[in-house]
């Protein structure tokens, strides 16, 4: 697997002329043979609150490996604007089966998809795992790389209207960017440091989306247990740390609808679904 720390070098280093306002190319990389660390896996799992059993792998954890690949999309030379800035709009986990960590996985990536749209450039990525051939786990995840347009309005996101009660409430300290991207080899400068964070506009440092994502996951797995599911979230307000954010989810018929809100239960970082397949 590529190394995300010289990825990393290309991306917050590198320079690039700017979007061309073309389509992107589509463009694929995949990594066959894939093992895993199960440290790796009990240290992601730590971090995100799941109970990890020494096999079975959390739904979200094999997105850590796909993400390895992201990266070298994000770098190739075709891409001709910066990804600093880039936004992290949705995310589609779809499990098939439960997998465990002794197995061996080719994961191929692909960007796919590209649109303009009235906020920007957005584009898809799609990441299958498969086992001796058979596709056991998929991810779609669209990005946008903002271009400001004159005269346009950015609107608050609103929370959904799922039943707000008795949530649960997490105590986020500004360590916890650093502590993921141990776990999960994903050092984006924003979510390590105040310092590093502010050199890219922003005053306090960034939760990892899909550290939010894995999280509230993690909370419902007593609920969910192995069974196979797709897992659809939106990231809506970025989550800046030290923070208190509350989790309340709802039961639908079949599955769960859950959000994760700030500590009065009013603004939205993330709303998403989880269907029982």
């Amino acid at each position: 697997m590529p190394s995300l720390f010289s990825l990393y070098r290309k991306i917050f280093f590198g320079r690039k002329p700017g979007w061309d306002n073309q389509p992107l190319p589509r463009i694929s990389v995949n990594t066959p043979g894939v093992a895993l660390e199960p440290g790796k896996v009990a240290d992601y799992a730590q971090v995100c609150g799941f109970e990890f059993d020494g096999k079975t792998l959390p739904p979200t954890y094999l997105y850590v490996m796909a993400f390895r690949l992201h990266a070298v999309i994000f770098t190739h030379d075709a891409i001709t604007f910066p990804l600093l800035g880039m936004i992290h709009l949705r995310n589609r986990i779809s499990q098939f089966r439960s997998v465990t960590v002794d197995e061996r996985f080719d994961i191929d990536c692909r960007l796919t998809d590209s649109r303009e749209t009235d906020s920007g450039l957005e584009f898809d990525l799609i990441s299958r795992v498969t086992v001796a051939g058979v596709l056991v786990w998929e991810s779609l995840s669209t990005y946008l790389y903002r271009i400001d347009k004159p005269g346009r309005r950015a609107r608050p996101p609103k929370a959904g209207d799922i039943q707000w009660e008795n949530p649960s409430v997490w105590e986020l300290g500004d360590d916890l960017g650093r502590r993921y991207a141990r776990a999960s080899g994903d050092y984006n400068l924003i979510h390590l440091h105040p310092l590093l964070s502010k050199r890219f506009g922003f005053d306090r440092v960034l939760a990892h989306g899909m550290w939010s994502k894995a999280r509230c996951v993690a909370q419902l797995m007593p609920e969910l247990g192995n069974r196979p599911c797709v897992i659809d979230v939106a990231f809506k307000l970025p989550l800046f740390m030290p923070a208190s954010v509350c989790f309340c989810a709802e039961a639908m018929e079949q599955g769960y609808k859950f959000e994760l809100r700030d500590q009065k239960g009013r603004r939205p970082h993330l709303c998403g679904e989880i269907s029982l397949l």
